[in-house]
């Protein structure tokens, strides 16, 4: 069936103060939008971050802040689109919509910039291509923060997610539109007003001049999930996650989420002695980031992983 090209509104205010370069990765015409804050710079090690399944960069825009308030504005930053999400392109061959392939594409993202690798921060999926990543080229993850990632997803995450997506499809009044999502994000952000309720809406979807809901992101990736139920078992994919034996771990946890189940958090912390954990209260996913509390975390990690490192000669 023909589907029409996704675009994105110019000056959309989700993207306003992340402006963004397009690489030409892949496929013909396919492209991804990059985003660097901060300067690159030799003896800087660039944190390069991940958002979830169908979300995008606009979900780190606080994190960025909070962070560089910290180490300072010139510490490179970068926010990545994958394929399907936010500014970057849809890809042709729906097939390709794979973890493995994400992460391959984001290997050809740090080449065009010049990169040997970074510390990776990946939520949800995005930390599932940060473990794909590492198993094909371990060398380029220097440390990795996985937020509500793991070697297996929650399947009762994923219904709700597939089901919330699709009540969110076809055309209402803005305020009909507003109200919905404030209804779905209220049980993972119980303290959030509802100003900010809408800003994380922003992030996903957005209403035309007709009404019509539009999505930021390829609308075949909620078909991808319509093949689970709530009571499936997945299988984890341990190796991938031991593929980061050898890189600095933080596990981060949001209390609310039902991306990652706690007995799997807690598994993995167990498998990964030298690991740091951290849970974050009263939020659900993703993370919002949008404290200097729940940054101070990702940014003690760097610390010391910054004091680690030999001196230069």
């Amino acid at each position: 069936m023909f589907s029409r090209q996704r675009t994105v509104p110019d000056g959309y205010r989700s993207f306003q103060n992340l402006p963004v370069q397009r690489l030409a990765v892949g496929a013909a015409n396919e492209q991804m939008a990059v985003h660097v804050a901060g300067r690159l710079a030799m003896g800087r090690v660039p944190l390069v971050c991940l958002a979830g399944y169908q979300r995008n960069m606009a979900d780190f825009s606080d994190f960025a802040n909070n962070f560089h308030r910290v180490f300072g504005d010139d510490w490179p930053i970068i926010l990545i689109d994958l394929k399907g999400r936010g500014r970057s392109s849809d890809r042709s061959d729906k097939a390709r919509y794979l973890s493995t392939i994400d992460a391959r594409d984001v290997v050809q993202v740090l080449a065009a910039l010049a990169l040997d690798g970074g510390i990776f921060v990946g939520q949800g999926y995005g930390g599932q291509v940060v473990m794909a990543l590492a198993a094909e080229h371990p060398r380029l993850v220097h440390a990795a923060v996985l937020l509500d990632a793991g070697p297996v997803s929650d399947p009762r995450g994923l219904v709700r997610l597939r089901n919330n997506l699709k009540d969110l499809d076809g055309s209402r009044s803005e305020a009909g539109f507003r109200a919905m999502f404030r209804r779905m994000l209220a049980p993972d952000y119980p303290a959030a007003t509802e100003g900010l309720l809408d800003v994380i809406a922003a992030r996903t979807h957005y209403l035309d001049k007709r009404n019509r809901v539009h999505t930021l992101f390829d609308p075949h990736l909620i078909k991808k999930l319509e093949a689970f139920e709530h009571d499936d078992i997945l299988v984890p994919q341990w190796p991938l996650y031991d593929a980061l034996g050898n890189a600095p771990l933080l596990l981060m946890r949001t209390q609310l989420t039902e991306q990652l189940r706690r007995e799997t958090f807690e598994e993995m912390l167990r498998r990964r002695r030298d690991a740091e954990g951290y849970v974050i209260e009263g939020q659900g996913s993703p993370a919002l980031l949008n404290t200097p509390e729940d940054v101070e975390p990702i940014a003690g990690f760097v610390r010391k992983l910054l004091r680690r490192r030999p001196k230069a000669a």
